[in-house]
């Protein structure tokens, strides 16, 4: 591996940890807010959504992880597919839970402009496989 693509796989997997970081600040405030009942006694179906985008985000690192550590090209690109298809997933989250009946929703945007960031290294990061 050349020393460009080390420096950008670090930026890759930094960028992809402060996602992870604010996605799981992001979750706990909306959790405070969406875990109670609403008044006809259900449970706010957002509440699932702020799981979600935890679990997304978590998975961004350790998939650049699987994708780093295998040599077999086949295997790279599945790994980079399920990276485009978690950043898709995270930003439909996101829309999802701007709508939602919590000021946590006031970070989301954060949470997509982080995302498109991370979209745009992806974009060039693919290049170097």
């Amino acid at each position: 591996m050349h020393s460009n693509q080390i420096d950008f796989y670090k930026i890759f997997f930094t960028k992809a940890e402060e996602i992870y970081l604010l996605s799981k600040k992001i979750s706990d405030y909306l959790s405070a807010d969406l875990s109670g009942l609403k008044s006809n006694g259900l449970e706010s179906p957002n509440i699932y959504f702020s799981g979600d985008i935890v679990q997304q985000s978590s998975n961004l690192s350790k998939e650049i992880i699987k994708l780093q550590q295998t040599t077999i090209l086949e295997k790279k690109y599945a790994h980079a597919l399920t990276l485009r298809w978690l950043t898709y997933r995270l930003l439909q989250n996101c829309k999802r839970l701007e709508k939602c009946d919590s000021n946590g929703k006031d970070f989301m945007p954060v949470l997509k402009k982080e995302l498109k960031k991370f979209k745009k290294l992806y974009s060039n990061w693919i290049l170097t496989l």
